[in-house]
């Protein structure tokens, strides 16, 4: 299975820049992962925000294909625990699926269109966090996945 992230904008921070690519390394060793900043829309101030999801929707959907499984990172989404989420990236690995692709949408949330296509929702948290790091911290969380389902001593609880 390979995972893909897509995210509405890019990480300007270094620091986080560099975490991020430091997860992404490790997450290597695990499962093909790829992660994929679709450009900010531009012109924003002239859209309303149903215009700017609109805008943002046609672009995460050009980067799917028919046969992706598409799941949000949604504030109103599944919460799981690091083990259960685990449990959920072994459930999709054994369930066939050939690309498993997240979305961090933009700061509006998804078009109606996208929430139509996708095949569940998840949250990180009930608090909100920038953009930026919810990229570091989902990266991180599949990382720590796949020590847990390897039983390799990263996650301890």
């Amino acid at each position: 299975m390979n995972i893909k992230l897509l995210a509405i904008g890019k990480t300007d921070h270094k620091a986080l820049q560099s975490l991020i690519e430091e997860y992404t390394k490790r997450l290597s060793f695990y499962v093909k992962f790829d992660l994929e900043s679709i450009p900010d829309i531009k012109n924003v101030k002239n859209l309303s925000e149903n215009q700017q999801k609109e805008k943002e929707g046609e672009l995460i959907l050009s980067k799917i294909t028919p046969t992706d499984q598409l799941v949000l990172l949604d504030e109103n989404g599944k919460k799981f625990s690091s083990v259960a989420f685990s449990e959920e990236l072994q459930k999709k690995m054994n369930s066939g699926i050939k690309t498993l692709v997240f979305v961090i949408g933009g700061p509006y949330g998804f078009s109606d269109a996208v929430y139509a296509k996708a095949k569940g929702k998840i949250s990180l948290s009930s608090m909100t966090f920038s953009h930026q790091m919810v990229r570091l911290f989902f990266i991180e969380q599949v990382y720590r996945g796949f020590t847990i389902l390897k039983n390799e001593p990263y996650h301890h609880q």
